[in-house]
C-alpha cells in the first residue's frame, strides 16, 4: 500500500472520528444515514458479507470487515483473499497479525485490534506493530484515556479507541488522549 492510500485512510478517520461498528442488520440500516464515513462490519457470513459491504459502499462509506467475526471464514490468510476477491471492502480488522500482513500485501487498509487487559497485552502491541506495520491499531476498551495516551505517545501508528464508549465525554476523552477516532456499536453515539 502506498503512502498516499494510508494518508487517505488516516485523514478519513480524523475528519469523521466516530466509526459506526455494526453487529447486525438493524445497525446497518441505522448507520447508513449517520455521518460516520467509516464503518466497521462485525457480523455476517460468507454468503452475506458481500451484500453488507455493498450497502455500506453504496452510501459512500469506507467498509472495513472484521474477518475474525465472519462466519465461514477461517483464521488463515485465504480469508483475506476471499474478502478482497468477493467484496468491495476497503480493508480488514483482525486480532491476527498474519491476516493483517496478508491484507497489506493485497493493498487493503488494515486495523490490528488489541484487547488491552493487562501489562502483557500492552507490551504485545509494540512487538506486533513492528512485525506487521498495520495502518491503524484499535485498542479495547476505549475508555482508558491514560492507556490511550501512553500508546499514542510511544507509537507512530494512528490509534482507534473502541469498546464501552457510550457518550460524548467518552469520545472527547479518547480523542484528547490522542486517538484519531473511536469505534462504537452504540447507534446513539453515531448521531452525536
Amino acid at each position: 500500500m502506498d503512502v498516499n492510500m494510508k494518508h487517505t485512510f488516516t485523514k478519513t478517520l480524523e475528519d469523521c472520528p466516530v466509526i459506526a461498528a455494526l453487529k447486525d442488520n438493524e445497525g446497518l440500516e441505522q448507520c447508513l444515514s449517520s455521518e460516520s464515513s467509516t464503518v466497521f462490519i462485525l457480523y455476517g457470513d460468507i454468503l452475506t458479507i458481500s451484500d453488507i459491504v455493498n450497502r455500506v459502499k453504496e452510501c459512500g462509506k469506507l467498509a472495513m470487515v472484521h474477518v475474525d467475526l465472519i462466519s465461514g471464514l477461517s483464521s488463515k490468510e485465504i480469508s483475506v483473499d476471499f474478502i478482497k476477491k468477493h467484496t468491495k471492502a476497503d480493508g480488514i480488522i483482525s486480532t491476527k497479525p498474519m491476516l493483517i500482513k496478508r491484507a497489506k500485501e493485497l493493498s487493503l487498509y488494515t486495523v490490528l485490534r488489541f484487547f488491552v487487559i493487562d501489562s502483557m497485552a500492552y507490551e504485545n502491541i509494540e512487538k506486533q506493530c513492528m512485525n506487521v506495520k498495520p495502518d491503524c491499531i484499535e485498542i479495547l476498551p476505549g475508555i482508558m484515556p491514560k492507556v490511550i495516551k501512553k500508546i499514542c505517545n510511544t507509537r507512530d501508528i494512528p490509534v482507534i479507541a473502541g469498546g464501552l464508549i457510550s457518550d460524548k465525554e467518552d469520545i472527547m476523552q479518547a480523542l484528547d488522549a490522542g486517538a484519531v477516532s473511536i469505534s462504537t456499536t452504540n447507534p446513539k453515539v453515531w448521531f452525536m
